[in-house]
């Protein structure tokens, strides 16, 4: 298949680009400035609302992974606005191009995220659950309904809802590594709130495994079939990176809560402290199987 992807030099559009040539797939990065890329490209531009509907003539489907990154610093109105735009403009910009075509993609894969669910506790979230409340989960529901377009010519809509994804590459666990290996990253509040994740190679697996499944549509977890606490996170994160003999493989400070608002405001609050206890039905049902579904397994082989 020719596939356009957005997004294509984040951590997972770079996996996935290299992941789709070795299934035989043609991989083709939609970007800011043609010419970025010896590969083949289609430049687009979300701010002026460009993007040539011809240029897309002859493509199988499309990947929209593009949006800014929300853990990148505290979340001023400003820094809000920006997490949302970079992905409802882009995602309608797609919608609305694809809609103009008279021979469009036939499926239109566009990311989204389990900030979707909100602050749920120990609540199972699967696909049919409600829009939780909050700035994430107001972003997600609007970013999934500027799809809609696309929807409505009869082109085939996906929305990926990524957990947090594990690579050494990049993300949460990279910057989570060396405050850990030096025995100096505890428990992030109480620690009872869920933490869903997924490895890196099953976002991508996952991702080429919906590409071609047609009959998969609507919201899909992308997440690993085991959630755990963030207080089992950091006991398999200390395990995997701490040799028993030192202390710390058994035990490290927690981070008060307190002390994580009052250093990352609403950002903390959602992404660190909030729970969401998410399930992969979608996919496990469409026989997708798992890589890596144990965090301890999952760590031990990344790190």
């Amino acid at each position: 298949m020719k596939v356009l992807i957005s997004g294509a030099t984040g951590l997972v559009g770079t996996e996935l680009i290299d992941y789709l040539k070795r299934k035989g797939h043609q991989p083709i990065r939609l970007v800011r400035r043609r010419g970025s890329f010896a590969e083949p490209q289609v430049a687009w531009d979300i701010d002026k609302g460009s993007l040539n509907p011809k240029d897309l003539e002859g493509i199988d489907a499309v990947i929209h992974l593009a949006g800014e990154n929300i853990a990148a610093g505290r979340w001023s109105e400003e820094r809000k606005q920006k997490i949302r735009d970079s992905r409802i403009k882009g995602t309608a910009l797609l919608a609305e191009t694809l809609a103009q075509m008279g021979k469009p993609p036939q499926t239109f894969i566009c990311a989204s995220a389990i900030g979707f669910y909100g602050n749920r506790g120990n609540e199972k979230l699967t696909e049919v659950s409600n829009v939780g409340h909050g700035f994430l989960a107001e972003t997600c529901k609007q970013w999934e309904k500027a799809a809609q377009p696309a929807r409505d010519k009869g082109i085939r809509v996906v929305n990926t809802r990524f957990s947090m994804i594990l690579s050494p590459k990049g993300g949460a666990l990279k910057a989570m590594y060396w405050p850990f290996k030096l025995g100096l990253a505890g428990n992030l509040g109480d620690g009872k709130q869920y933490m869903s994740w997924v490895a890196l190679i099953d976002v991508v697996a996952a991702l080429e495994f919906v590409l071609t499944h047609p009959e998969i549509r609507g919201p899909v977890n992308v997440s690993a079939p085991h959630p755990v606490t963030n207080a089992q996170f950091t006991d398999a994160m200390r395990k995997t990176l701490i040799p028993p003999f030192l202390p710390m493989h058994y035990w490290t400070p927690p981070a008060p809560a307190l002390a994580i608002k009052a250093l990352t405001g609403e950002m903390g609050q959602d992404l660190l402290l909030s729970s969401a206890r998410v399930y992969p039905v979608v996919l496990q049902e469409n026989g997708y199987e798992f890589k890596l579904p144990e965090i301890r397994q999952a760590l031990e082989s990344i790190l």
